[in-house]
């Protein structure tokens, strides 16, 4: 019997080749983009989960009430790692840790920059990834030691058996011993890294640092992860932690600030803080894109509906036919369920090679590292499940529909189509407003990308360069930068502890005039060298820039900072930092250093003789840009040759900023797209249908003398209609979403009507693209032949 079900079915869908190629290709698009869209989803929501014991690991971030709001860091001091690890007894292992960054690490001749990390001897024990070679209890026992990935010691020695036990010379300054080789960090890990070096290796080769981290809570430039003992929770440890920082201070009435954890489970989709708590960052579009793939899915589904339920006279004689021959109405529907199936697998089939062929280009756009897991079980049980839902879905209403016919009245030419008609434009109404949504969604997400690009960022970008400091280069500033100048290669050469798009190092402010009792301010702090505000070309608002390398006395605030201390008339008052006193000397206008989406962060600039870390250079405007990378190529070896050059463009680095609304923006026109174009197939079919219908009804009407336009507009205005309901239905939707989403950003774009309007007529203009070739191919046919046919 089930043979017999599915020769039928094939037959039936040979025969109707045209219908089953649309509902096919609707169905694969449909499928495929649910697919992509699933495993980008399953990806995200993989973070971190695949290390052992995730649920007891932490980030430790600090609160601060500033003005009534709740400002969360993630930035920590080494004083808060030593409190946890020595006062709290339900936390079983600390790590401190520097941010990932690019040091150089050299192996004969060989010499590379790469991503890595300095952190506490801990770390492993907290993110236990598996070691190929060596062990975490082992890993760093001794302070000039390095753990690397099995990549990395492939690079530098050709494979982990010949890189255990052997050295790596670390930013040119010692001999580290290989102790460890760990697998590489996975695609899906919020902290990624290719090595990392013991914190005891810093502290053993310059031990003011631990002096100084050790002295203060306000130094807060590491981070700090946490692992808790067996069975005890978060809720256990709260209280305990809140307060650390006052206790130790001996200050238990300074509530300003406090000391929460946040679980590695969160770290990658809960990255927004709204009044010291995490909320939905990521999430949000993880959400919003399920629901997408959700939603172009169902409109491949209603396009199989609205096709196979618009041909039901073609079939009703059929019905008609097996009933008065004795089939069963459960036969029938699973004749029809079977034909459905057929087609559900067939679709898939395309939408798995689809898949396939889509899967590289995909990666690329989202940065995605995401295989096609064609070798797990329960992929495959998940797919055969969805199929059936899908054919359940795509079929059930149909296959119910014709086989509910009365044979009587089908046999006899009447049977009931106005409910099914009136259904058919529900469904496409339905399916034009996601779609139409969908196009509202992507004007709104480019509009607000523009406008944040176009925002002024209070600083000079262009030309402006900037490459890690080393040993070599620290000791080679002052001619390094005389030597680009005169050169003509730079017009300005400066340093600071930050890069000119990021703030690094956040610390608190001990006194100011009109601090009120008990007063927490925490804001960026960065260190400069002279000329710092001429290179990244940001303007004095008053007072004056730094005087000389010398002026370490100065301190200079931007707008957001004085704003924030309450200050008026700011130039030539005191304030304290680190128990010194500092005069401020000037205001320099507010720059977006962070993002282009908020406010300014507050933020001070301390001038030191020392060069810092981050080597700024602004090109001299004469030159091609080429021609100077290759003077400063030679230029950099000669004065630190044991180092590759590299560096990086500021306008680039701001630039990356975006990466998040682009990407959400580029998938949401892709899914735009496609289902706009699904939509259309089955409008199409819809329209092809609906001309075969009134075949003889054009033909008579061209006889009495109507014009190729009447015939259009007789057989478009359906249509029309339709898709204008939908953009009705859509806009107040896609308001209501859209107003929510853009309240994430304090600089924002507002939603005008112009944006409907486009948007409907862009929908209204392809819906008479896609209507217009069946209207006029039966408006242009030769009506005599309309007429003949029985």
């Amino acid at each position: 019997m089930l043979r017999n079900y599915i020769k039928i079915a094939w037959r039936n869908i040979l025969n109707s080749i045209g219908y089953s190629i649309l509902n096919v290709t609707g169905l694969a698009i449909g499928m495929c983009v649910t697919l992509l869209i699933s495993f980008w989803v399953h990806h995200q929501y993989s973070f971190d989960k695949f290390l052992p014991e995730y649920q007891s690991v932490y980030r430790v971030q600090r609160n601060f009430n500033s003005n009534g709001d709740t400002l969360t860091f993630a930035t920590t001091s080494l004083k808060l790692a030593d409190a946890l690890r020595t006062q709290i007894p339900e936390i079983q292992y600390v790590a401190e840790s520097d941010w990932v960054r690019n040091h150089v690490l050299l192996v004969g001749t060989k010499k590379l920059y790469v991503n890595g990390t300095i952190a506490g001897t801990d770390i492993f024990k907290i993110l236990q990834h598996p070691f190929v070679k060596g062990n975490a209890d082992a890993a760093f026992k001794d302070a000039y030691s390095i753990v690397l990935t099995q990549s990395l010691a492939k690079s530098l020695f050709g494979n982990e058996d010949a890189a255990i036990n052997k050295t790596v010379r670390f930013d040119n300054a010692h001999d580290l011993t290989v102790t460890g080789i760990i697998k590489d960090v996975p695609s899906n890990a919020t902290f990624r890294f290719d090595y990392i070096v013991p914190s005891s290796y810093i502290y053993a080769t310059n031990p003011q640092i631990k002096i100084d981290g050790l002295s203060s809570f306000s130094n807060n430039n590491l981070q700090i992860l946490v692992k808790l003992k067996p069975g005890v929770s978060y809720e256990q440890v709260a209280p305990k932690i809140r307060n650390i920082e006052h206790i130790e201070k001996g200050n238990t009435n300074a509530m300003n600030s406090y000391v929460i954890l946040q679980p590695m489970d969160r770290w990658h989709l809960y990255s927004n803080y709204i009044n010291g708590k995490d909320t939905a960052g990521f999430l949000s579009y993880v959400k919003m894109f399920s629901i997408i793939g959700l939603l172009v899915l169902i409109i491949a589904c209603i396009n199989f509906i609205n096709l196979t339920t618009a041909r039901s006279d073609k079939r009703a004689k059929e019905v008609g036919v097996r009933k008065a021959v004795g089939s069963q109405k459960k036969q029938l529907i699973i004749q029809f369920l079977t034909e459905s199936l057929l087609l559900t697998m067939i679709a898939f089939v395309f939408a798995f090679l689809f898949t396939l062929l889509l899967l590289p280009a995909f990666n690329t756009l989202t940065q995605s590292h995401i295989s096609m897991p064609a070798d797990n079980f329960y992929f495959w049980l998940v797919v055969i499940g969805c199929l059936f839902i899908i054919t359940l879905f795509a079929g059930g209403r149909p296959a119910f529909h014709l086989s509910s016919f009365n044979p009587v009245k089908v046999l006899k030419g009447s049977f009931p189509t106005g409910h099914s008609s009136f259904s058919r434009k529900m469904l496409v109404i339905i399916q034009f407003s996601c779609s139409v949504a969908l196009i509202i969604s992507t004007i709104i997400i480019y509009r607000q990308i523009q406008y944040a690009k176009n925002r002024p960022s209070g600083y000079s970008l262009s030309r402006l360069m900037s490459t890690n400091m080393n040993d070599n280069l620290q000791k080679n500033f002052a001619v390094l930068k005389n030597e680009l100048i005169s050169k003509g290669i730079a017009s300005s050469v400066s340093t600071a502890t930050s890069p000119a798009t990021d703030i690094w190092w956040h610390s608190d402010i001990d006194n100011w005039p009109g601090k009120n009792a008990a007063e927490t301010v925490e804001m960026g702090t960065i260190l400069v060298s002279e000329d710092y505000f001429k290179t990244v070309g940001m303007n004095m608002q008053e007072g004056r820039d730094f005087s000389n390398a010398a002026d370490t006395t100065s301190v200079i605030f931007n707008e957001a900072a004085i704003k924030r201390l309450r200050l008026k008339n700011p130039v030539g008052q005191k304030i304290t930092w680190q128990e010194k006193n500092y005069t401020i000397a000037g205001v320099v206008k507010d720059a977006l250093m962070v993002s282009p989406f908020k406010p300014a962060d507050p933020t001070m600039f301390f001038c030191v003789p020392e060069p810092q870390g981050n080597l700024l250079y602004k090109l001299s405007a004469n030159k091609e840009t080429h021609h100077s990378i290759v003077q400063l190529t030679e230029i950099f070896n000669k004065y630190a040759p044991a180092y590759p050059y590299e560096y990086a463009f500021s306008d680039q680095q701001y630039a990356t900023k975006f990466n998040l609304e682009q990407l959400i923006g580029k998938l949401a026109a892709l899914f735009a797209a496609f289902s706009i174009f699904i939509s259309c197939l089955g409008l199409f079919g819809l329209a092809a249908y609906v001309a075969e219908q009134r075949r003889k009804e054009i033909g008579i009407r061209k006889v009495l003398g109507a014009s190729v336009r009447q015939v259009w507009v007789l057989l478009s205005k359906d249509f029309l209609l339709l898709v204008l309901i939908s953009c009705l239905i859509a806009t107040p939707v896609s308001f209501y979403f859209l107003h929510n989403w853009l309240l994430n950003y304090d600089y924002r774009v507002s939603i005008g009507f112009s944006v409907f309007v486009l948007s409907a007529l862009l929908a209204l203009s392809i819906t008479i693209l896609t209507v217009s070739f069946q209207s006029i191919k039966a408006a242009i046919a030769n009506p005599v032949k309309s007429l003949r046919t029985e």
